[in-house]
């Protein structure tokens, strides 16, 4: 833990615009949302509580194949890149494997490919690329190699639950977990070990209040290499250690990723309540979701004297509790609970150079 944990909490900059984004779509499912994917080919994927997937037609927003029948709530999902058309589902303590290439449009647990399980608590977490990451309610994290089927587990864990987890682009054998030990890991996958840590410290109470700790409850790595995390004091800390140079910038690649040395990052306050899910649009523009479903677009700034740019927020109308986000080229979707604890999923697309339709709504 660093002293400019607290010193720089403050580092929040306003340049407020309103949101060059329009509701678009508005799709409600019988159960809570619990995970997005906006794959390559711009579809929306939506894993419930229920145990179910929905796969939306991109334009038109139908179900064009759903699954049913997974007997936990779906916690993640992930379409590997490629020709392939093919599905991994983490629900419950297992990790399941679909392929979507017939006519069939349900399909149900009998029909995956695969079915892995690496741990015996739930499994939380699932990301992309050659190998899927895998996280346990005990703190663990382990990595799936997609070619042998093999789970390693790293020999170093959490205090407490592991709940997200991203790989570092251009890194091929590393990634980083956050925890709600309030600890960011990054990890050699492959050797199983760590390779650095950082813990973002609470804030001091005041006036005697007591406010919620500093769970890491969200992660993202820019494709430049710049990471971020959302806790659930409402803070996004942003590490710029393994910013990659800028093209125009001469000199060779970094030996290490150092994204998580804490004298080059820094912490901002910019919401009232959790930062459930963040993402990057740009080298040093991340957008981030609330629990209660604000959304927002920050800009990283400064070299020596860092901070966080608040450059536009929106609110979203049906989701009244957030559980995920997912950001493509211009389209924000949110996903999560309406007041009557129902799943419902909010399609925003960009006014600049789009033409919103209004008021699309679907049941599924």
């Amino acid at each position: 833990m660093s002293l400019k944990d607290f010193e720089s909490d403050s580092g929040l900059q306003t340049r407020a615009t309103k949101a060059p984004y329009e509701l678009h779509a508005t799709l409600n499912t019988p159960a809570p949302i619990s995970c997005l994917l906006i794959p390559e080919h711009e579809q929306i994927v939506a894993g419930s509580d229920d145990g179910s997937v929905r796969i939306y037609n991109s334009r038109s927003y139908k179900v064009e194949k759903a699954i049913r029948g997974l007997k936990a709530e779906v916690s993640s999902v992930v379409c590997p890149r490629g020709d392939r058309p093919e599905l991994w589902v983490a629900s419950g303590s297992h990790v399941y494997n679909f392929l979507l290439a017939s006519e069939k449009l349900i399909y149900s647990l009998q029909d995956a490919q695969h079915t892995i399980r690496p741990g015996t608590e739930e499994d939380d977490v699932l990301n992309e690329g050659s190998h899927l990451a895998v996280s346990l309610d005990s703190g663990v994290v382990s990595v799936l190699d997609l070619a042998t089927r093999q789970v390693t587990s790293m020999k170093t864990r959490h205090s407490n639950i592991c709940g997200t987890l991203k790989f570092v682009p251009d890194r091929p054998r590393e990634l980083v977990s956050g925890g709600y030990d309030s600890a960011l890991l990054h990890f050699d996958f492959l050797q199983g070990v760590v390779l650095s840590r950082h813990e973002i410290g609470a804030i001091p109470p005041s006036s005697g209040i007591s406010l919620s700790p500093p769970f890491i409850l969200s992660l993202a790595i820019s494709p430049a290499g710049v990471a971020a995390g959302g806790t659930a004091d409402g803070r996004i800390w942003v590490g710029l250690g393994g910013e990659k140079a800028s093209s125009g910038t001469s000199g060779k690649k970094k030996k290490k990723w150092e994204g998580l040395k804490a004298e080059t990052g820094f912490t901002s306050k910019t919401a009232e309540g959790p930062i459930v899910a963040l993402t990057f649009t740009g080298p040093r523009r991340v957008v981030s979701v609330t629990l209660l479903g604000q959304v927002s677009q920050h800009n990283i700034l400064g070299t020596a004297e860092l901070s966080l740019e608040h450059e536009w927020s929106l609110q979203t109308k049906a989701v009244t509790k957030a559980n995920a986000l997912a950001v493509s080229r211009n389209k924000i979707v949110v996903g999560g609970l309406t007041s009557e604890g129902r799943g419902v999923t909010e399609v925003w697309l960009g006014t600049e150079g789009a033409e919103p339709r209004s008021g699309i709504s679907s049941q599924a």
